[in-house]
This record gives structure tokens, sequence and C-alpha cells, in this order.
């Protein structure tokens, strides 16, 4: 059996990051992907579909260095299906895609800014690397 799930999209908004008791981060963020068709009269239309990303541990902390609304990413991933009863009782569902690799993509300019705005915002370590040619990913 396989479960397998591969988009190209674009961020709808920064990565919401958070660490769990043992420590591990998640980060959730949803990604926007593009269809487009022409109708019966021809006029050409775009059909956006919207998908919730998960992200565990070293890929939630490169998300949340790296990534930003509007970023062009691939992922790898998987879906997954969960259910809770809200505080009114009431059962909701949410379908969301377990990312297991992901890939920035768009212009080398549009990355290297992300990368310098991400810097800006992080506390310096001891190493740093300035090319973003360089990423682990």
């Amino acid at each position: 059996m396989l479960n397998k799930v591969i988009l190209i999209g674009r961020l709808g908004k920064d990565p919401e990051i958070r660490q769990i008791e043992s420590g591990v981060k998640v980060a959730n963020f949803s990604l926007a992907t593009d269809e487009t068709f022409k109708d019966k009269s021809g006029e050409k239309k775009t059909h956006t579909e919207w998908h919730n990303l998960v992200l565990w541990r070293r890929q939630a902390e490169i998300a949340e260095s790296y990534l930003r609304k509007g970023s062009l990413i691939y992922v790898e991933g998987r879906l997954r299906s969960r259910s809770w009863d809200d505080k009114d009782g009431n059962k909701k569902y949410i379908t969301e895609i377990l990312v297991d690799n992901f890939k920035m993509l768009g212009k080398r300019e549009e990355q290297q800014e992300q990368v310098k705005v991400a810097q800006s915002t992080e506390p310096k370590s001891p190493v740093q690397n300035d090319d973003p040619g360089d990423l682990p990913f």
C-alpha cells in the first residue's frame, strides 16, 4: 500500500511553531496549489486548493527559519485524517499532510531575501552560514 503526496505550492501564512512537552518542535501552515482550466464558455478559471501541512523536529526548525508567507516549496509527505471533539462537544475533522521532505523553490533572489529576513530575526550562533546555496535541504 502507498500513501504519498507530492505538491508544489505557496505558503498561505508564516509557519506556526509550537513545542510539545518533550521539547520537540512542530510547524503548521497552509499551502495553496492552483489548477487552471477553461470553463464551457472558454473563459480561463483558476481553482485554488488549500492543504494543511505538519512538519516535525528538524523540518519544523528549518521551516521556522526559512519559510515565510508566499514561499514557493516542493513537498513530499503522506495524508493523515484525524478527529476531535471541540469545547461544545461537536465532532471536528481535519486532513493533514505529514511532511517528510520539502525543498524551497523560486528565484534565488527570493530565497536569499527569505534567508536575510530569517537571519535578522534569529539570535546569531557561533557558526553562521550566509550562503543559501548550502542549505541542508
